[in-house]
């Protein structure tokens, strides 16, 4: 189904994903925001477009990469032979590593790409459509390590797309403003990104801002020693370094914020 997947499937995904979550944060809110909800969705929504824009746009690359691994033979999946099912999830968590768990550190550690990342970090009122408020810096930053994945992985266009339909599910779950039983999280944490988990990352100073970089799984951040734990009602969402810019910021300011010169940046 994932090989010859519609774009308007595709879509769908992504537009009941946000749906899903939006309508759960109003049931089971883990934060009682008080903001307007529509108003705090604008530039996030819009950051949303300009991921999908830059994706299409260079989607030729993703496709033609995973056409010439399978061609020729190249890459992990291709090197060996696994069953259907190992291949699907050996392929998936390559990518969820690669194009997600390494992309996210390596623009944490690298300054020139924590200035397009941070834009991230800004929003003051985490909730599911934060998933996307991706600068498009970062949104091509994000294609090329996912790429980069496809490249090392050998991994079939079908494993492509069906990762970044579950990396676009599991995002908006995990920025969702939403409290799961603790019991719950917590077990869901040991192999999933859960909200709680992913919510410490956004704590607005360090060193809580540098872990828990993960997506769909949450094994990176346990083996790779960067998982942490923080009690949500000590959580305070934003960035230090730039206490001017948060939730209410133009989307013109955002888009300009990497290319300005900051004391702290």
């Amino acid at each position: 189904y994932f090989e010859t997947i519609p774009s308007s499937h595709r879509s769908l995904i992504l537009i009941s994903g946000i749906t899903f979550f939006w309508i759960l944060e109003y049931g089971i809110p883990l934060f009682k925001f008080r903001y307007h909800k529509l108003k705090h969705a604008w530039p996030n929504i819009f950051f949303t477009f300009t991921t999908i824009i830059v994706n299409f746009l260079l989607a030729f690359i993703l496709l033609k990469t995973s056409d010439w691994v399978v061609v020729n033979g190249f890459g992990i999946l291709q090197w060996i032979a696994f069953p259907m099912w190992a291949t699907v999830l050996l392929g998936v968590l390559l990518l969820d590593f690669i194009g997600a768990w390494l992309a996210h550190w390596v623009q944490h550690k690298v300054k020139v790409l924590w200035k397009f990342h941070l834009i991230h970090h800004t929003d003051t009122y985490v909730d599911t459509t934060t998933a996307n408020r991706h600068h498009p810096g970062e949104s091509f930053v994000r294609f090329v390590f996912t790429t980069l994945g496809v490249f090392i992985g050998g991994i079939p266009v079908g494993i492509v797309l069906l990762y970044q339909s579950l990396s676009v599910v599991f995002s908006q779950f995990n920025h969702a403003n939403i409290k799961l039983p603790k019991k719950l999280d917590t077990l869901l944490s040991w192999v999933f990104v859960s909200p709680d988990m992913h919510k410490v990352h956004h704590h607005y100073v360090l060193p809580y801002t540098d872990t828990n970089y993960g997506n769909i799984f949450a094994i990176w951040d346990r083996l790779l020693g960067t998982f942490s734990k923080m009690n949500s009602k000590d959580l305070i969402y934003g960035i230090d370094t730039h206490p001017d810019i948060n939730t209410s910021t133009r989307v013109g300011k955002l888009l300009k914020i990497p290319f300005e010169k900051y004391r702290n940046s």
